[in-house]
């Protein structure tokens, strides 16, 4: 019998095999399958016989923070704080970036497990992410977009440029993803850590639907590192922070609720504010805008109006108090505006036409953040030896593969 930790009220068995941990941020379940039927993903297409193939739901709002924190914490954002990319910080009354460790509330398992013993590595596309997967970790951890200023003191590691034998990727490319894949594959073939994180950049999923050449050659590359780590004898799962979904009309023009100019136009300027929590520092591929966002209300009683005339507008699926948002979502409630407001499948909301920068949209606008992205691939190069009959979640992962892989 493995050792155990418990890690937020869950227990985990430590790994006795390598295990890999794969976020695909983005990874609508179409393109894999599209991979698959193209014949460019032979990985992907032997887990239907050899692992195990099935789907989760990721939690609200479908953007990458609250999802990968949710992965590494096995929890929602209720219990781990993160609820966003973005969010209204009352102490510094200011919209803040919510990558700073301080906003986390609980342990990560990747922490946990190192604390015990095991040897922990985390590689992330993007540089926003590592501060958080790292928290308190003592292993490596390092990001892709900053592989040329890793330090063995600040990461565990140094020289990945070298050791990878890649170049320093762009941030908005394919190849961001693909440096964390071979990094993960040299990492496990030099290091051979007990336990290893990788998440990437959905800049391709933004870019490209599923089934055209540019989504299912992105694919045939990760097919090709995901067999690499197989090979090194790997207990590998596969999951995704969100979906992806085209944002536009029959044209292919985006649909975007400008809200903010909606609420102001309607009620009078300063009565309510939009906040987006899509926002990063990322923004060219799908600008700041997502089917998701927050509200809040100057006057408490100006509340339920507001829902009210919000919920009529077309695109809208769902608008939620706090208290209801907080309770169907699973969200600290101190972290979320007055109301909470979700658009449809096609539809995305900004807040004023005027502060959304779409010249970087040189293709039909995708993104995500809704209802309509929440489910996802949860995949396994193992076959479970079981499987709850609860509900599935993509913070399930690592439960699974620890303890049932």
């Amino acid at each position: 019998m493995n050792a155990s930790i418990e890690v937020n009220q869950r227990s985990y068995k430590l790994p006795g095999t390598p295990t890999v941990i794969v976020c695909i941020d983005g990874c609508e379940q179409e393109y894999i399958n599209q991979a698959v039927q193209a014949g460019v993903a032979p990985f992907f297409a032997r887990l239907a016989h050899s692992g195990t193939v099935l789907s989760a739901d990721c939690v609200m709002p479908s953007f990458t923070n609250p999802n990968n924190l949710s992965i590494v914490t096995g929890v929602p954002p209720s219990v781990h704080g993160i609820c966003g990319n973005f969010f209204y910080d009352p102490e510094q009354a200011a919209e803040v970036l919510m990558n700073d460790a301080r906003y986390l509330r609980a342990p990560t398992i990747l922490a946990r497990a190192a604390e015990a013993g095991m040897k922990v590595a985390v590689v992330t596309a993007k540089d926003k992410l590592r501060g958080l997967l790292g928290h308190r970790l003592q292993g490596i951890c390092f990001s892709a977009e900053k592989a040329d200023q890793t330090s063995l003191a600040d990461n565990g590691i140094e020289d990945v440029l070298h050791k990878v034998g890649l170049p320093l990727p762009s941030v908005y490319s394919a190849d961001l993803s693909e440096f964390v894949f071979a990094a993960g594959v040299v990492l496990l073939k030099t290091q051979r850590p007990d336990l290893m994180y990788l998440s990437t950049t959905d800049y391709v999923q933004h870019k490209h639907a599923p089934g055209t050449a540019g989504a299912n050659s992105f694919y045939a590359m990760i097919d090709q590192y995901l067999q690499q780590l197989d090979a090194l004898g790997a207990v590998i799962g596969i999951t995704a922070d969100h979906g992806m979904n085209a944002k536009t009309d029959a044209l292919g023009n985006p649909n975007i609720i400008f809200l903010q100019d909606i609420l102001d136009r309607d009620l009078g300027m300063g009565q309510a504010r939009v906040l987006l929590p899509i926002t990063d520092p990322y923004v060219v591929h799908h600008g700041a805008l997502g089917s998701y966002a927050t509200i809040y209300v100057t006057r408490p009683e100006a509340v339920s109006p507001i829902a009210r005339l919000i919920a009529g507008l077309p695109g809208v699926e769902a608008v939620l108090n706090r208290a209801s948002a907080s309770a169907r979502f699973e969200l600290p409630p101190e972290r979320i505006g007055d109301l909470v407001v979700v658009s449809d499948r096609l539809t995305v909301i900004g807040t004023s036409a005027a502060k959304h920068d779409l010249s970087g949209l040189t293709v039909p606008l995708r993104s995500h953040g809704g209802l309509s992205e929440q489910r996802v691939p949860l995949l396994f190069n193992r076959v479970l030896r079981q499987v709850g009959a609860a509900p599935l979640r993509n913070f399930d992962i690592f439960e699974l593969a620890l303890n049932h892989a």
